[in-house]
């Protein structure tokens, strides 16, 4: 990778380019790696729980001309410059895919700042997660840097028992077995038979957008929760592209 193409992409990102280099990677499930990035660009980003990156895919690491391909942070310690992406190879040749498959230590990768606003609320009763397998890193994050006072219910979706991520507290896993993940009732029969307290918490929902979409719907009409008291995150829906 040339110099000059370096130049172009940073006068591109500006501010929020971050540069750094895969230093490991490990998986984590049967579909699912954890890759480790690391450099100096990291050791001051605005990262909050929940927060998403969004990966530059493409030639040359795709400095120009690449994809992006958006990947909620599993861990980040400013300290030592490092920050923990968890992709999901979901098969096929798509370009995230293929990235997740074929990261390598040695490898650069080029990304943008930590943004979104899928973040804890701190001042919830308690705090209610659902999603399945692409919303589980985002839950890992928020669920580590809850205290162990703080009350934590939830049900996370996977294709079979050796799909679930290891998380920080436990919540209902239930599977799908074989069952479509888009417009999931597994999910949402798991939040409805939760034994919740009588009185609203907040509520975190990601993953497939039919979904969650269900699962508040369940929450507001069922339960009677406020929709101000249930924060969403899309991150994909059959025949849609734009989703992170």
């Amino acid at each position: 990778m040339t110099a000059t193409r370096k130049s172009v992409a940073r006068r591109l990102l500006g501010r929020r380019f971050v540069e750094g280099e895969i230093v490991e990677v490990e998986e984590v499930a049967p579909r699912m790696r954890r890759i480790r990035i690391g450099g100096g660009d990291l050791a001051a980003l605005p990262y909050v729980p929940g927060r998403h990156v969004r990966v530059l895919i493409g030639d040359g690491g795709g400095l120009v001309g690449g994809a992006l391909r958006t990947y909620s942070v599993w861990w980040y310690d400013p300290t030592w410059e490092a920050l923990d992406l968890i992709g999901l190879d979901h098969g096929g040749d798509a370009p995230g895919a293929a990235w997740v498959r074929a990261a390598a230590p040695g490898q650069e990768v080029v990304f943008l700042r930590p943004e979104g606003g899928f973040v804890l609320r701190e001042d919830a009763r308690y705090h209610l997660f659902a999603g399945e397998e692409t919303a589980s890193v985002a839950f890992g994050a928020m669920l580590r840097a809850l205290g162990p006072e703080a009350a934590v219910y939830g049900a996370v979706e996977a294709e079979g028992p050796g799909d679930h991520l290891e998380l920080p507290r436990e919540l209902t896993r239930v599977c799908r077995a074989g069952a479509p993940a888009a417009g999931s009732q597994v999910l949402v029969d798991a939040v409805r038979a939760l034994d919740l307290p009588d009185e609203p918490g907040f509520a975190y929902l990601a993953g497939e957008a039919r979904t969650i979409q269900a699962v508040r719907a369940h929450l507001v009409e069922e339960r009677g929760w406020n929709r101000r008291d249930v924060r969403t995150k899309p991150f994909w829906t059959p025949g849609r592209r734009g989703l992170d």
